[in-house]
């Protein structure tokens, strides 16, 4: 029988084993120990603190996914407002884009490009290293608490490596090519209608009031900006991300750092041809000037920042045949016309189906077989 004092040892002892392995296997991709002895660890942590229900804590590993189902999403204001970026379509709006921030500046500038997730725009606030509020973009000003479904992604850390007095940080909720694809089979089999994308799966995930729906659909994050920070100072965008990935929150590994806008529309191109080989969608990259202080100097509109673009790939197109269309009926009487197609790849996916949503839809694009 342990002493009081023995079993908050442990307990201790044992959430920083499982918060490094988490961090190793998710963040890092190199995994420490097998899946069984990591289950092991969790198993005793859980029974020490069900013994010893007065050290439980919210931001204990055992706690990600919550127990009963929320009656609705609570409203969050965001600390600043969450803006959305303008576009860039081709090299010359680089050239323009660049223009305009020399200009300002009156120098030229760094630029770090990264990809463009297709996801879902998240926020989250540590409060002494520890998650304490988790919520989407919503209209960029007011989001909704989600908290509870965000705790559910094994990525996103708990507790932050080392601690800070608050830390607020904007990135993406996204679901994987393979998670999006085992999750629309599982939902053919039971005649249930198909998500149309990852991005569309991920966010439908996130708004499940159910925190154990969110923990079953294999999601992940990455985060790409600080929005407020205490304790530490940073001077670039570049040394942001490297604090971030420092204090065990996932980072982009495709991000690059580039001295003039030439390179960055070289790197955003060398993207666009093999986005298809990453495990995840993305519709672009982005380009940031890189020194925070000359991204303060030229400020935003009131919808996006003047020291940022999203560059936007062509959407990806193929041609196929149309080979049937068989209908299924869903549990609630919902009826689903599904195409079956002559396999394609198509954006890193082999396309055999798509769902053609309702009768409307053929007659409104004269399908035939």
């Amino acid at each position: 029988m342990l002493t009081t004092e023995e079993a908050r040892l442990q307990i201790e002892e044992l959430r920083k084993q499982l918060e490094d392995h988490n961090y190793h296997y998710y963040v890092l991709d190199k995994p420490l120990i097998s899946d069984r002895e990591y289950d092991r660890l969790m198993e005793r942590l859980i029974r020490l603190e069900t013994e010893y229900p007065q050290f439980l804590t919210p931001a204990s590993p055992s706690q990600r996914v919550g127990g009963e189902p929320l009656k609705g999403f609570a409203t969050v204001q965001h600390y600043r407002p969450l803006l959305s970026l303008a576009n860039a379509f081709n090299q010359g709006d680089f050239i323009d884009f660049n223009r305009r921030v020399t200009s300002v500046l009156g120098k030229s500038a760094e630029y770090v490009i990264e990809p463009k997730i297709d996801g879902l725009s998240i926020a989250l606030t540590y409060e002494n290293g520890v998650l304490t509020t988790g919520a989407t973009r919503g209209d960029g000003v007011v989001g909704e608490n989600i908290t509870q479904n965000l705790k559910t992604i094994k990525s996103i850390p708990l507790r932050l490596r080392r601690s800070l007095p608050l830390l607020v940080i904007r990135g993406e909720a996204y679901m994987p090519k393979d998670a999006f694809n085992r999750l629309n089979q599982e939902r053919e089999e039971r005649g249930e209608e198909l998500f149309a994308n990852p991005r569309n799966a991920a966010a439908g995930s996130l708004r499940q009031l159910d925190p154990r729906i969110a923990a079953s659909r294999s999601l992940n994050a990455y985060f790409y900006e600080i929005i407020y920070l205490e304790g530490e100072t940073v001077g670039t965008h570049w040394e942001a991300l490297e604090l971030l990935a420092e204090l065990g929150l996932p980072v982009n590994r495709e991000k690059e750092l580039v001295s003039n806008i030439e390179d960055g529309y070289a790197y955003c191109q060398e993207w666009n041809e093999k986005r298809a080989s990453l495990p995840y969608e993305i519709d672009g990259m982005v380009v940031k000037v890189n020194n925070l202080e000359d991204q303060n100097r030229l400020g935003a509109t009131a919808k996006s920042p003047r020291w940022a673009i999203a560059y936007k790939f062509p959407a990806e197109q193929a041609t196929t045949v149309l080979e049937d269309i068989i209908v299924r009926v869903g549990r609630t009487g919902v009826v689903t016309p599904t195409a079956i197609l002559k396999p394609v790849r198509l954006a890193g996916t082999t396309v055999s189906k798509a769902t053609l949503h309702n009768e409307d839809m053929i007659r409104e694009k004269d399908i035939h077989i």
